[in-house]
């Protein structure tokens, strides 16, 4: 590349790293929030004029209502008895990143599929920003396609890139 460079991790270079144990908390309590299946209550967790911005498929959430009316309880009504599993966590200063996985039953219409009763895995990836100890920003990515194919619809049909894999991914750790 020539020229001047762009910028880089500009939302990052402000970070407060004395705040790392305070975005620990906050993101913990906020999982375990989630688990309870307490979406009245996720003020607690995330400011009111928080943003949630997600990938295609998921949308942009302005706002504590907004994020509970519009994703919290379509989400719920569509994947039941849902548990929330970080697999990972990297926590520095205001900033926390992880990826995991819902394990959840569709029990509700989701992207025009109606209710199968099956058991799906819903892998996700999530950054989020805490200031003052509520989550302003959540940046997400929430793996729908994986989803879709669980249920037995092809959202790229039959043009995804799986076709290119050499084999599927291998287990560690005797996982």
């Amino acid at each position: 590349m020539s020229g001047a460079r762009p910028e880089q991790a500009a939302l990052t270079k402000d970070n407060r790293l004395e705040k790392t144990a305070e975005t620990q908390a906050t993101i913990e309590a906020m999982v375990d929030g989630l688990n309870d299946h307490d979406i009245a209550n996720m003020g607690r967790f995330f400011a009111d004029d928080f943003r949630w911005i997600g990938n295609a498929g998921c949308g942009f959430k302005q706002g504590l209502k907004e994020f509970q009316d519009n994703w919290q309880r379509p989400f719920q009504a569509a994947f039941s008895e849902k548990i929330c599993i970080d697999e990972a966590r990297i926590t520095q200063g205001q900033w926390c990143a992880a990826f995991g996985r819902q394990e959840a039953v569709h029990s509700g219409p989701f992207m025009g599929i109606a209710a199968t009763g099956k058991r799906v895995e819903i892998r996700y990836m999530d950054f989020w920003k805490v200031v003052d100890g509520k989550i302003v920003d959540n940046w997400v990515m929430v793996d729908f396609p994986y989803v879709m194919q669980q249920l037995g619809v092809d959202p790229f049909a039959g043009h995804g890139w799986e076709m290119f894999d050499s084999a599927s991914l291998p287990l560690r750790n005797g996982e």
